[in-house]
């Protein structure tokens, strides 16, 4: 089959799709920007922190002391505050360019540990060389080189020290299986199985290996082992779907329109996609090389990922659950034991969900069923009020008299700030799907999954009463287009409202 009529194949496959519509499409800017300036703010703030430690211990003042000398310039004898404020930002302008140059903030996976302490120590050398011949040239004698040298000593301390912390936090979410990324790798010879052993052995990379994908045209020296290939390179972009792929690995050469056409269906999907060279005449001849371990990859694509904005979604989140779940422990307290009054069975009801990625979870809510409701679900399947894949029926027999008024208010789905506590939900988001939903799901459905289940989303505050499962989707899918912070306390304001409305069921 000729190139040309193979990607025409599958871009009419996909076209008739609209899975991939929306706001991933276009050039999309990396997603690390937003991590880059937090970690340059974090380096000024260390900066600033050092150097009043240092003038405290070297001078024998307190904090306020210091401040007040420093703002009537008379903190070193001789040197107004305009000076002594000059030094300073020349020094962390020195060292922020110096740790750019150095590739301090790109991703902490893609550089050792020791790598990545040696040349913080560099940076620090660096710019602490520039600050002391300025002050040479200035001919700033009378600044203590005391004060000097312990804030250059305090600043590579805390820089070192503080890319160790977050190592190792990386780590431990790498080792449980959190924030990993799913890949794909394209190819089935000894270059794609040594890279599939790479990334397996070394957990602290981050990566998830979801299978090989057979490339067209081309004998494998290594056949992979059974159940391993997971489709051909027709299917690439719907595996990428189904598998919750974050980033692609090329490992088989081609044709470069073969993977010029690649890369314009991965910025249209959202899919990062690498190459390990060859070069690929000439079309990754502009691009940096980074390093997967040993492993020298070209980034063509990384898409763009909000990373500042989620940070700020998860410590809202963490907040926001530990003052309800302490200001509402009474209540809870209450409900909990008005259930087990209520009728025979535990006060909380396990559910096994399906959350972001696929990933499985047990989803905790007051029981408001009877203690066989499960067993009972197939006598009442007949009285299903909602179409496609959901299932809802508002006078269900199984529901207890205090369930129903528990549903009523939403009540029932309080426990669920515990999930969100464990990492395993949000404040906002779409609902979690049971297993038995999911695997009726469409592919173009698979989206709702994308992000991390909420306990409350526009789905529940808009479209709550629509019994469409389109709509419900529908919902969800323009929530994760639309995203921002605004939009969640919009929704959870409205949220509100609903629950005092009492239109839950």
């Amino acid at each position: 089959m000729a190139t040309s009529e193979f990607w025409q194949r599958l871009s009419a496959s996909m076209a008739s799709s609209h899975e991939w519509e929306g706001s991933l499409s276009g050039e999309t800017p990396r997603g690390t920007r937003g991590t880059v300036k937090l970690w340059m703010v974090l380096d000024v703030v260390s900066i600033l922190g050092a150097a009043i430690i240092a003038t405290m211990y070297d001078l024998h003042t307190g904090p306020v002391e210091e401040i007040e000398a420093f703002w009537r310039g008379t903190l070193v004898h001789g040197r107004s505050m305009w000076i002594l404020l000059a030094l300073l930002c020349g020094f962390t302008m020195a060292l922020i360019i110096a740790s750019k140059r150095l590739s301090l903030y790109v991703p902490a996976k893609l550089t050792s540990v020791l790598g990545e302490q040696r040349r913080s120590l560099q940076a620090c050398f660096t710019s602490g060389l520039l600050l002391t011949g300025t002050l040479y040239v200035v001919h700033a004698a009378d600044i203590p080189r005391s004060i000097v040298l312990i804030t250059l000593g305090l600043v590579a301390v805390f820089l070192g020290l503080r890319r160790l912390v977050y190592r190792l936090f990386l780590y431990n979410r790498y080792d449980r299986g959190v924030g990993t990324r799913n890949v794909l790798i394209v190819g089935t010879g000894p270059e794609a199985h040594a890279l599939r052993h790479h990334l397996e052995s070394i957990r602290h990379l981050g990566y998830t290996f979801k299978g090989f994908v057979d490339f067209p045209g081309t004998t494998p020296r290594f056949t992979a082992e059974s159940g391993e290939v997971v489709g051909s390179f027709e299917t690439l972009f719907q595996h990428a779907r189904s598998l919750f792929v974050d980033e692609i690995f090329f490992t088989s050469p081609c044709e470069r329109e073969l993977v010029q056409n690649v890369l314009e269906q991965a910025r249209i999907h959202g899919v990062d996609l690498r190459i390990v060279p060859d070069m690929y005449n000439g079309l990754a001849w502009n691009s940096p090389i980074e390093y997967i371990g040993q492993f020298p990859t070209i980034p063509l694509h990384c898409g763009h990922v909000p990373e500042l904005g989620l940070l700020f979604k998860r410590v809202f989140d963490l907040l926001f659950s530990v003052l309800f779940l302490i200001f509402l422990a009474p209540i809870l307290l209450i409900i909990a034991i008005a259930v087990k009054m209520d009728s025979p069975g535990p006060a909380f009801y396990k559910s096994e969900r399906i959350g972001k990625k696929g990933r499985v979870f047990h989803c905790i809510k007051f029981r408001t069923m009877v203690e066989d409701a499960e067993e009972r679900r197939a006598d009442v399947m007949h009285m299903n009020e909602r179409d496609g894949v959901l299932f809802k029926i508002s006078n269900d027999p199984r529901i207890t008299k205090l369930g129903r008024f528990l549903r009523k208010y939403s009540f029932d789905e309080l426990p669920q700030f515990f999930n969100v506590l464990r990492g395993e939900m949000s404040i906002v988001g779409p609902r979690p799907p049971i297993a038995s939903e999911v695997k009726e799901y469409k592919l173009n459905h698979l989206r709702r999954l994308d992000v991390m289940p909420g306990i409350t989303g526009l789905w529940q505050v808009q479209g709550r009463q629509d019994p469409s499962f389109a709509s419900y989707v529908s919902l969800d899918v323009t929530y994760i287009d639309n995203w921002s912070i605004w939009l969640d306390f919009k929704i959870i304001a409205r949220t509100v409202g609903v629950v005092f409305a009492g239109t839950g069921s």
